[in-house]
């Protein structure tokens, strides 16, 4: 064996910190595009610094969340498309923020993989970015980590870390949801970000490859049509909120979907009664629907309702002309009523045969 004494490097081992060196300056331009009041220092530190009261806040209480994008990585990966991963990863940790009344305010991400690619993570997080932009959120800071060995040659995985603010007295949901409490929902873009273990197989079991032209949509390819970014909500939930007062709660329908997140929201003593009739179903979950059984769609995906908010019965047509305005289709989908036993009552059927 030869000698490799005061030989090895840190590249040697797989690990090459010029790279990562040239990938925080490639995306500092697109990090200071997101900059926003409240915001101290610079991309770069050993951390990041946040002045709650130079943004406008007087009794603020902070709200974080944490999420990924699931195995819809693996699409992007397999397909070579990372300008909008990104964009999920955000509205998947912003959407669960303004759920709780609270203004985003920065963001972290966390990206590892094998080796570095500084192409692939500058796009990448070019979209988070973007996605940033439209939450209007800052991107603060994050980390990058090098691990040969860890992942196989071209995968990486992400991670989102996401911190807000809301008013004490304006934290959702409110306390006063009762019998009669109107609920609308927001439509989604597509699938989202959940339940894509679910959707490759779907895919894998057709016999359907990325670059096909995709069923539902035989103007793009399967694998973009699945790639559509997830909506971010928060602009808009935010405007109602504000400029009606009327909002009493809202949930982010993600895995779980239309069974398991609305009852999050709810008093025990409170049902959603939702109208499945009302719901214009996106072609993508008919698609689905041909391989996934009628329950197990209910419970997995969000159906083409992403958002929902519980709304007061005399101000709703308000709510509806604000999130209009800001570019939400809206939908009455139900109402809250006194619970008898399950925490969601369907009404109807969702047209997954059209």
């Amino acid at each position: 064996m030869g000698d490799q004494r005061n030989t090895l490097t840190y590249r040697d081992a797989g690990v090459d910190i010029d790279a990562g060196a040239s990938l925080v300056e490639r995306i500092k331009p697109a990090a200071a595009a997101t900059a926003r009041p409240g915001v101290l220092g610079r991309l770069g530190g050993f951390g990041a610094l946040f002045d709650l009261k130079a943004a406008g806040f007087t009794d603020p209480v902070l709200v974080s969340t944490t999420d990924g994008v699931g195995t819809k990585l693996k699409i992007a990966i397999e397909c070579g498309e990372h300008r909008t991963i990104g964009v999920d990863l955000v509205a998947m940790c912003v959407n669960d923020l303004v759920v709780q009344g609270a203004e985003p305010l920065f963001f972290l991400d966390y990206f590892a993989s094998s080796e570095l690619n500084v192409d692939t993570a500058s796009t990448i997080i070019e979209g988070i970015a973007k996605g940033c932009r439209a939450a209007g959120v800052a991107l603060v800071g994050g980390e990058t980590a090098e691990m040969p060995g860890l992942y196989g040659e071209g995968d990486y995985d992400l991670a989102g870390f996401a911190v807000g603010a809301v008013e004490r007295n304006r934290i959702l949901p409110r306390g006063d949801i009762s019998d009669g409490d109107v609920i609308l929902g927001l439509a989604a873009s597509g699938v989202h970000s959940n339940g894509y273990s679910l959707v490759r197989r779907v895919a894998e079991i057709s016999g359907l490859r990325w670059p096909d032209p995709a069923p539902f949509a035989p103007e793009t390819t399967l694998g973009a049509a699945l790639l559509q970014p997830t909506r971010i909500y928060v602009r808009a939930c935010l405007a109602a909120i504000r400029a009606t007062g009327a909002v009493k709660a809202l949930a982010h329908i993600t895995g779980g979907g239309l069974i398991e997140n609305i009852p999050r929201v709810l008093p025990k003593a409170l049902a959603a009664e939702i109208d499945l009739t009302a719901i214009d179903v996106p072609p993508v979950f008919r698609w689905l629907a041909s391989s996934v059984a009628y329950s197990e769609m209910l419970r997995t995906f969000n159906c083409g309702v992403g958002m929902m908010l519980v709304v007061e019965p005399g101000a709703t047509d308000d709510v509806i002309a604000v999130l209009e305005t800001e570019g939400e289709t809206v939908t009455r989908i139900g109402r809250v009523a006194a619970r008898d036993k399950d925490p969601v009552v369907f009404a109807g059927k969702l047209d997954l045969d059209g």
